[in-house]
């Protein structure tokens, strides 16, 4: 190889390292795999203001948060498609069920956060790369996508922007339907990053530890993950449910629950480092 040659080939491989970690792209690893969208580096409030509707204890106080490199999130959350594939490969011992609402391109649900946990070592393993659950931060940033409102959406919800409970309203917002079912990935507007249903349909499992004045006890620690298994058995949800009233959907609700716990509504979506 000449040195014009071993220029362009240094060329190439600097692009596709760029290409890699360009904000808003959209990639999947392999035909089984989650579909992929590059989250850029950022900062952002977490938490939410004294002021804001129905607001939690512990989303206070807000604070400052640096997320220093670009990672990726799922499009979507986890389908059945996907878990059962990895249920067939990988002789994991919990199908979970559908409760009659259909498979396929629905989020899985039934799943606890041990089982999600599997399910990313497993993927990991497949592709080579890092698959996990994503922080606490990591999800509040994607779910917010450089808002500061309740919702990524603005100030309130509607029932056509997300799936819960629309005999409940949030602000100003008005009564909507109750699907009492969750839908297909992909049905409701993504939001700026690109991410569909971070508001809704199911709960999604985070890596960190739940603890009520984690944000006063650990400012300085996000957003890398809060706790290890041995600190906790209590694990973070996030986004709310197709079953849940809007207030529960806002960008800053925490939500918990046992690492051995499934329940109807309980899903989650995969993060990846870049």
């Amino acid at each position: 190889m000449n040195n014009s040659e071993q220029r362009e080939e240094k060329a190439a491989r600097r692009k596709a390292g760029e290409d890699a970690t360009s904000p808003g792209r959209v990639f999947r690893d392999a035909a089984f795999a989650p579909e992929m969208v590059v989250i850029p580096a950022g900062e952002f409030l977490m938490g939410s203001p004294e002021d804001e509707k129905y607001r939690g204890e512990d989303e206070g106080p807000q604070h400052r948060v640096v997320i220093p490199a670009p990672f990726a999130l799922g499009k979507y959350a986890v389908t059945f498609e996907e878990f059962d594939h990895f249920v067939r490969e990988s002789g994991h011992d919990h199908e979970p069920g559908d409760y009659g609402w259909g498979r396929g391109r629905r989020p899985v649900v039934d799943v606890s956060w041990d089982e999600a946990v599997a399910y990313c070592r497993w993927l990991s393993e497949e592709t080579g790369h890092d698959y996990r659950l994503p922080t606490e931060a990591e999800w509040e940033y994607s779910c917010r996508a450089g808002t500061t409102t309740p919702f990524h959406f603005g100030e309130t919800i509607s029932t056509d922007q997300a799936n819960y409970d629309g005999n409940c309203t949030y602000g100003n917002g008005r009564e909507g339907v109750y699907r009492g079912k969750t839908m297909k990935v992909g049905r409701f507007p993504a939001n700026a990053f690109g991410l569909h249903e971070m508001h809704g349909n199911v709960w999604e499992w985070c890596a960190d530890r739940y603890e009520n004045d984690a944000y006063e006890k650990y400012i300085d620690v996000y957003p890398a993950m809060v706790g290890d298994l041995e600190s906790s058995r209590v694990r973070v949800l996030r986004g709310g449910s197709c079953f849940t009233n809007p207030s529960f959907l806002r960008s800053a609700y925490r939500f918990w629950y046992s690492i051995d716990f499934r329940l109807i509504i309980f899903g989650f979506r995969v993060a990846r480092t870049l």
